[in-house]
């Protein structure tokens, strides 16, 4: 199923099962959205991301860093990061999202991926840190990229744009039941930023 400029209800569910996923197009008009990009890509401290795959570690060129309301260790792809307190930016946001879902979120994990070459694979944000089956704010800025999930037993897929300034919302059983990804693409040669609003198990 393909979802392509839409007028988008966020009460509606992407998912057709085990999963809800809401879109809320974007929640932020050009002029805060760009603002909020340019503040994201020169006051963040971004880093190469690092993972350990089979017994070797790889050194994305995606950029990840990870902020929140105390230093929560946070272990993804068997790397440890230690969150970094709120920028006024992040915490701006975060708030934003809060009240426009009614969910809490103390913690945040940033993407920066430099041109459509640079992509995520196949995974879920099942981590152990992370609260169970706790809702994840996906906000994003820059390149209006495709993003995809797929069933983990039927394959059933879903794809939308997730345009420049938009929230997107994963909860309930969505991570145990579903994969997403970001593809990579030759066909975009500009930045996108992502901001995984997240709630840490203290």
């Amino acid at each position: 199923m393909k979802l392509f400029d839409l007028d988008f209800d966020s009460n509606i569910n992407l998912l057709p099962k085990e999963g809800t996923v809401n879109y809320f197009g974007k929640i932020l008009g050009q002029k805060d959205a760009d603002h909020y990009y340019q503040a994201l890509l020169h006051n963040i401290s971004w880093k190469n991301d690092e993972a350990i795959m089979f017994g070797k570690k790889i050194i994305t060129k995606r950029k990840v860093a990870w902020y929140g309301e105390e230093e929560f260790p946070y272990t993804y792809s068997k790397i440890t990061k230690k969150a970094m307190p709120w920028t006024k930016e992040l915490f701006f946001l975060k708030e934003l999202i809060e009240h426009k879902t009614g969910k809490q979120f103390n913690s945040c994990l940033l993407n920066l991926y430099h041109s459509g070459d640079e992509g995520m694979a196949w995974h879920s944000d099942d981590e152990k840190d992370l609260k169970k089956n706790g809702a994840i704010g996906s906000l994003s800025f820059g390149a209006e990229r495709k993003f995809t999930f797929k069933h983990k037993e039927s394959k059933e897929k879903v794809e939308l744009y997730l345009e420049h300034g938009s929230l997107l919302i994963m909860k309930d059983e969505t991570q145990t039941h579903w994969l997403h990804r970001l593809p990579p693409t030759k066909k975009i040669n500009n930045p996108r930023i992502n901001l995984t609003f997240r709630s840490i198990i203290k």
